[in-house]
């Protein structure tokens, strides 16, 4: 594939992530390393600094076979056609394989139910999977059949037109009934296991906000996402003072209502269907965890 730098000075591996289909940083810096990418036919190398028009080169390698092991773990399919698949997530699954999580993840359970099915696009460890969410947080994820529809979809995230929103708890009352944070997330200065607001390093981030109903100390909010930046929302609501119940990462050390994990669910998830365009909206009811929250936060008045 062959792409043309619109822009002076910026990384080759920068340039590649942000206009290569469905690739990262990492992604791309991978394939600079295995001399897949060329700037104006030479091989090209990471901080290779661009002008306008030079063309790019690159190459995806081709899928490899996956060693992960199918394992049956109930699924929760709320949406299924040939291209694609919505699944709602439960608090506490993580979604493909890491350091203590080999077997037991969303991609151990997708190649059990769907094998032969999922897109390859993101490599052996993530067949599927276009976007992810946090092990702690319950809720709709998109999971790609095959690699046109993750292409369209991963397009679709890219230029927000995906819409996802969420249902949250936060800690406080916010005053206002609907705002919005813009601000920009990157890696925390000094904890490199935790995302920051922060000028340095970071992408714009944007979240909207609008308050469902407030209680006595807490406020049921609903967020949507304008980018999809990790740990979006809970670093955007710590941000403004408003931490999400259970966070014990970004907000509160201590655990809260019996909550040691953040009070947060994808609760609607709004695409174009990547074969013909047509709008598909799928929703996801508060599960029992949150739900019991809010019913002992009816009880405290």
């Amino acid at each position: 594939m062959i792409l043309y730098a619109d822009t002076a000075g910026e990384r080759l591996d920068s340039f590649l992530a942000r206009c290569g289909e469905n690739l990262t940083r990492s992604a791309a810096q991978k394939l600079l390393e295995e001399g897949l990418v060329k700037r104006n036919g030479k091989p090209g190398r990471k901080n290779d600094r661009l002008e306008p028009g030079d063309a790019i080169e690159y190459i995806l390698p081709e899928v490899k076979e996956t060693g992960i092991v199918p394992k049956e773990i109930p699924l929760d399919i709320v949406y299924e056609d040939d291209d694609v698949l919505v699944i709602n997530k439960p608090k506490g699954l993580v979604v493909h394989p890491a350091a203590g999580h080999e077997d037991d993840t969303l991609v151990n359970g997708l190649l059990y139910a769907r094998a032969g099915a999922l897109s390859g696009i993101n490599g052996e460890l993530r067949p599927g999977i276009v976007h992810r969410i946090d092990k702690d947080t319950s809720g709709l994820l998109a999971i790609a059949k095959n690699d046109l529809a993750h292409r369209v979809l991963a397009s679709q995230l890219k230029d927000h037109t995906m819409a996802r929103t969420y249902e949250a708890i936060v800690c406080g009352s916010l005053k206002e009934d609907s705002g919005t944070v813009d601000a920009p997330i990157g890696r925390h200065p000094t904890d490199r296991k935790k995302m920051a607001v922060t000028p340095r390093n970071s992408k714009n981030a944007v979240t909207h906000w609008e308050v469902v109903r407030r209680y006595r100390g807490y406020t049921h909010v609903r967020c949507r996402l304008e980018t999809g930046r990790t740990h979006q929302i809970r670093v955007h609501m710590a941000y403004i003072g408003h931490p999400i119940l259970g966070d014990m990462v970004y907000g509160h050390k201590k655990p809260e209502l019996g909550q040691s994990s953040q009070c947060l669910h994808a609760g609607l998830l709004c695409f174009q269907h990547p074969r013909d365009a047509h709008p598909v909206i799928v929703h996801a009811d508060l599960p029992e965890y949150f739900r019991e929250v809010l019913d002992k936060l009816e009880k405290m008045g």
